[in-house]
């Protein structure tokens, strides 16, 4: 008889009137190969790939050296057959054996030589993970190489030189001793190294432990970086605000002059600090003045500088800011308001890149770049006589516009809490959060003085306030009327959406509360749970 006389039904069978099946005398578990193929995935994603591939071929590694244990027990006489293996392989389900040839092991010439096709795990990883850059049989090799050395009485080891799970038409494997394997193929000898369980473990958990750390500390550096945005009042939760920022961290990259527009309040100043901060320029000054809130000689003498005797008070040589900012970023807000004489000046400086102090004859080159702020459409200034047009493109080489408040909606809890929670602590106020009905009318408001606004509201509630929540009493006048939010046709939106979002404020003002939140909308929690869940956030 012959190893290829076996037959399943032969070496496996039901005890009866029980669960339990032996092959071999030995009993065996049934599993499908897919559930083997999620296994194997779930160990690749958990532990990685190398780590996978030595357990998975360690375990195959065993499987064969029990199986020829068994082989040897119920069938001596078949047990130096040279297809027992490749065949008791098909039997088992595992692959389907197509060569196996002998050679003598001597003279680099291969003890055995094979080939397959039908690999559950080709087939599984290609499922999962598609075609792979090296072999997958990994637990099959170490199943041949278990077996052989069992039958051998020495370390005989498998190597797969090609996979169906690299794209090939077959598997084909080389065996040799241990000794006789060339340094070239030690990448995969390692694989059949017998770590101890404990330090499998234990490397493991220092890994996953070292990761821990280094996570913590990204979320830590996150962390920090986006507190420092949102105390800038950079705080970014709407799309629109989001596209504004990201715009922004763009035009820090070249070295344009930029333009910023948008109504007061919004926060030109602090885009044009991050335009900077990101900027090459980054460790050089940054000077801003506002154009607007002085007169034209005042402005002169402080963006030009003086001489001294220039004027009545000028007592000493002093450098004006395009001279101060010394390579850094000069911020000129609401440039609107500057006569047309002042932009015949500031027109010079940006085409010729030099200055002279006022009561002084000599030039001097000046470094600067200009980030120029604005609240009125410097188009319509332009058309109207009001503003040159050469000095407009000049300045606006880019154009940055700023959304108001009542666009970015999402904004203003999150801005509203930086605010409190700044203002209670300058105040040593204990005050950490707002009454969802206060919540309700900061949302519905229009803010047409936009965050400038929004932070002197929370400031004056602050200083009212009786209680540990800022209420809707605590808020100014304005605030306090029925809440009916103005929107544009383009503002529209559908019912549910509306719900949507008030529904998820409350939430938020609630800190994530689930059973406060339905406490104050006056629903039941299931109500809330199933409301959440139809929006994707049910957990």
């Amino acid at each position: 008889m012959k190893a290829l006389d076996l037959d399943l039904k032969e070496l496996m069978y039901r005890v009866p009137d029980s669960g339990i099946i032996h092959f071999m005398d030995q009993r065996v578990l049934l599993f499908d190969a897919l559930s083997l193929g999620l296994l194997r995935k779930e160990l690749i994603e958990s532990v990685g790939t190398h780590m996978a591939r030595g357990i998975l071929t360690r375990f195959g590694y065993a499987h064969g050296w029990r199986s020829a244990e068994r082989f040897r027990q119920e069938a001596p006489e078949l047990f130096e057959d040279s297809w027992a293996g490749p065949h008791l392989h098909g039997l088992l389900g595992l692959l389907t054996p197509l060569t196996n040839e002998r050679g003598s092991g001597l003279n680099g010439e291969p003890l055995i030589q094979g080939s397959w096709k039908d690999s559950y795990e080709a087939e599984q990883h290609l499922l999962h993970f598609g075609i792979a850059d090296q072999p997958v049989c990994w637990s099959l090799t170490g199943f041949a190489s278990g077996y052989v050395s069992k039958r051998t009485g020495r370390d005989v080891y498998f190597v797969e030189t090609n996979c169906c799970g690299k794209g090939g038409k077959t598997c084909e494997i080389e065996a040799r001793y241990r000794e006789d394997w060339r340094e070239e193929f030690a990448d995969q000898l390692q694989y059949y190294a017998m770590e101890s369980a404990d330090s499998v473990l234990t490397n493991l958990t220092q890994k996953l432990k070292d990761i821990e750390t280094k996570l913590k500390k990204r979320q830590q550096q996150l962390s920090d970086l986006n507190h420092k945005q949102e105390l800038s009042g950079l705080t970014c939760h709407s799309p629109a605000m989001r596209k504004a920022v990201d715009t922004a961290r763009q035009i820090a990259k070249v070295d344009a002059s930029v333009v910023i527009s948008g109504e007061t309040g919004v926060g030109k100043e602090r885009i044009a600090r991050l335009i900077h901060d990101e900027s090459p320029r980054a460790n050089k000054p940054f000077i801003a003045i506002n154009c607007g809130a002085v007169t034209e000689t005042l402005l002169e003498s402080e963006l030009f500088g003086y001489s001294k005797g220039a004027f009545t008070g000028a007592y000493k040589n002093t450098a004006g800011f395009f001279e101060a900012v010394k390579g850094g970023t000069l911020f000129l807000d609401e440039i609107g308001e500057i006569s047309p004489g002042m932009q015949v000046k500031i027109l010079r400086v940006l085409q010729e890149r030099e200055i002279r102090r006022v009561g002084e004859n000599r030039s001097r080159n000046v470094d600067f770049r200009i980030v120029a702020a604005t609240n009125r459409n410097l188009a319509d200034e332009v058309a109207n006589g009001n503003f040159r047009q050469d000095l407009y493109y000049r300045l606006k080489v880019i154009e940055l516009k700023m959304p108001p408040l009542r666009e970015r909606r999402e904004d203003i809890m999150p801005l509203a809490r930086i605010f409190l929670d700044e203002t209670a602590a300058r105040s040593q106020r204990k005050i950490e959060s707002f009454t969802p009905k206060a919540a309700e009318h900061l949302l519905c408001y229009q803010w047409p003085g936009n965050v400038r606004e929004l932070q002197n509201v929370v400031e004056f509630a602050v200083a009212l306030s009786h209680g540990e929540r800022i209420d809707l009493e605590d808020l100014p006048e304005e605030l306090n009327q029925p809440c009916q939010p103005k929107v544009t046709t383009d503002e529209i939106l559908p019912l549910e959406e509306v719900e949507k979002q008030y529904i998820l404020s409350v939430l938020n003002s609630c800190a994530g509360n689930k059973s406060k939140t339905a406490e104050n909308l006056n629903i039941g929690i299931a109500t809330l749970y199933r409301k959440l869940n139809s929006y994707g956030l049910s957990s």
